[in-house]
């Protein structure tokens, strides 16, 4: 599967119609759990969904003749859509009960679920609230280890935690498209290492008018349409051009 991510030709991303809006529309379900008394930092949060989009992309059940294979075609034959709810206690346990994968990190704890119909989600799921995803990092982020895979966040934007954990794991799905098998399997088998951080000004125009893969945001949500959110900086992209 090839998509054009730089010039927005087939970007699943791009504002405006194209041939992607004729198909049936899918959507990834992220829950993220955030506990009334123990929230998860954000940055933690961002890099978990980022990671847990690679995880179901690199699951066997996805590819082949997987029980999720179909879906995922499907899904990513039309837009990528990717929302992100909220859950604790309860609602938590329910949507673990439903098949999915669920992701740790530092302090987060991600379930991603395979793709289904943009108005056919599972009930336990749609209860779940879109909103009150706003999250906090008790201390900066270290600085990134730029020998790893970094998604650079947009720093003109100002998304919500959930606005943003969406669109890092667009991202994420851009670098993983570009890279051969190789690439993908080594990555995988790595534990999929990533840093999500906020791109200085300063560097922001030359990520952006590289050949990194970049996320233009449809507008659905937030902001405006056609507006870049993140940039996919995989070491392995930074070396070769591809097509």
């Amino acid at each position: 599967m090839s998509h054009d991510s730089t010039s927005g030709g087939d970007s699943p991303f791009r504002p405006g119609r194209d041939v992607r809006d004729e198909a049936p529309q899918f959507v990834l379900p992220l829950v993220v759990r955030i506990e009334r008394n123990a929230p998860p930092a954000r940055t933690d949060a961002l890099e978990t969904s980022a990671r847990a989009v690679l995880t179901i992309l690199g699951d066997e059940r996805s590819l082949g003749e997987g029980e999720w294979a179909q879906a995922m075609h499907d899904w990513q034959d039309a837009r990528i859509r990717k929302v992100v709810r909220r859950a604790r206690g309860a609602e938590w346990r329910r949507a673990e009960g439903l098949p999915g994968i669920t992701v740790t990190g530092k302090s987060a704890e991600v379930r991603v679920f395979p793709p289904v119909p943009l108005d056919g989600w599972p009930k336990e799921l749609a209860k779940l609230q879109v909103s009150g995803t706003d999250l906090d990092d008790p201390e900066p982020p270290v600085d990134a280890d730029l020998s790893a895979p970094v998604l650079w966040l947009n720093p003109e934007l100002d998304m919500s935690a959930g606005k943003a954990m969406a669109q890092t794991g667009h991202a994420a799905q851009l670098a993983w498209w570009k890279l051969s098998d190789e690439e993908r399997a080594g990555w995988r088998d790595a534990g999929f290492p990533l840093a999500v951080r906020t791109a200085d000004p300063a560097r922001w125009g030359g990520l952006t008018s590289g050949a990194l893969p970049l996320v233009r945001d449809a507008g659905f949500t937030e902001i405006a349409p056609g507006s870049c959110t993140v940039v996919a900086d995989h070491p392995a992209l930074r070396r070769t051009p591809r097509g």
